[in-house]
């Protein structure tokens, strides 16, 4: 099989801010694969996590150097192509891609939606949330209010992790709940606590009716995660702490669920192996996203009818999507009928 690819940059509407800082944009890696007369679409976005972090830079190198490697195989020989993305240490953003492209592409050879092909129920979706960053509480509000115009919102997840402490948390958050008090609540606080304040927060955000609270610790904190949930009244997820199905066994015991994001698994392959070993240790299981377009969101929603708990909203943020993708149905980000991914380029980014 033949790779390209090109890079394309995605503003957002509304810059997010978490707890390790702003994004208001990113250069992202549209990534194609072509045999048998057929094209294959996957993405690659940037992220960063602690001392981890895969640029625009590090995805568009190891593409160049590992697409000469991968054009002795077919898009039927994903095994063998994750062995030697595996022996080549590719970055997981890269490694995702290729499996989406592959992927696509098998569905596009058999004329079906992956979703289909994996036998899933699409009548099982949750609807999905949608962020709020971090803010004043007078943006908080202005914030809430934009989502409210833009699309039926079921569900906000709030950032929290304030750099100005757990007040500043208090009051932001009091601010969103003015502005949907009718409105399901779930807190994100990107590792931007200590215990002591984790502690804390939690018995404060369950007593409010906050639903779940993410990552409350920073990621390499994981063995205090035993002693908060010893305390906590709420359940609690990992997202920076969880990238591949082998960190779930020495969590299980720590946490309630787990936050899988494609970029960090590395594809829908090894999303998969991370909803049924979550499963066999009776978590819960959650899809996020970085800032991705409606290419790799659709991706993802191919599995959405796998989880408890959905956040695939970062490409209902941006002002110059060049895809087309999932449908945005009563709050609820649902795969489509075409084959493969689902996604087609949008004309207006022609």
């Amino acid at each position: 099989m033949q790779i390209g690819f090109t890079l394309f940059t995605v503003n957002k509407r509304f810059p997010l801010t978490i707890s390790r800082g702003t994004t208001a944009q990113t250069t992202n890696v549209w990534v194609k694969i072509f045999q048998a007369g057929i094209e294959g679409w996957g993405e690659a976005s940037p992220f960063g996590v602690g001392n981890h972090r895969q640029t625009t830079d590090t995805i568009k190198t190891a593409l160049q150097q590992i697409a000469p490697l991968l054009q002795a195989f077919s898009p039927w020989e994903r095994q063998q192509v994750e062995q030697v993305l595996a022996q080549n240490q590719v970055p997981s953003s890269v490694r995702a891609a290729l499996d989406m492209a592959m992927h696509d592409w098998l569905g596009k050879l058999v004329g079906l939606p992956l979703w289909q092909i994996w036998g899933l129920d699409g009548d099982a979706i949750v609807p999905t949330s949608v962020t709020i960053g971090i803010n004043s509480p007078e943006g908080a509000a202005a914030r809430v209010r934009d989502w409210l115009q833009f699309m039926d919102v079921r569900l906000f997840k709030v950032k929290l992790g304030s750099p100005n402490g757990i007040d500043a948390d208090r009051k932001m958050l009091a601010a969103v709940i003015a502005e949907a008090a009718e409105t399901e609540l779930f807190v994100d606080a990107n590792g931007g606590w200590s215990l002591g304040d984790a502690t804390e927060m939690c018995h404060w955000l369950a007593d409010i009716g906050v639903k779940y609270v993410e990552q409350p610790l920073p990621r390499g904190q994981e063995i205090d995660l035993a002693t908060l949930k010893k305390d906590s009244p709420l359940p609690i997820f990992v997202d920076e702490s969880c990238f591949t199905s082998s960190d779930i066994p020495h969590l299980a015991n720590y946490v309630d669920g787990i936050n899988i994001k494609l970029m960090k698994s590395g594809g829908l392959s090894e999303a998969m192996r991370m909803v049924h070993t979550a499963r066999a240790y009776g978590l819960q299981v959650m899809f996020g996203c970085y800032s991705d377009s409606s290419l790799a969101n659709t991706a993802a929603a191919q599995l959405a009818p796998l989880a408890d708990y959905l956040d695939l909203d970062s490409h209902l943020n941006l002002i110059d999507d060049p895809f087309i993708g999932a449908l945005v149905q009563e709050g609820r980000v649902l795969p489509n009928n075409l084959p493969g991914l689902g996604v087609q380029y949008s004309a207006s980014a022609a």
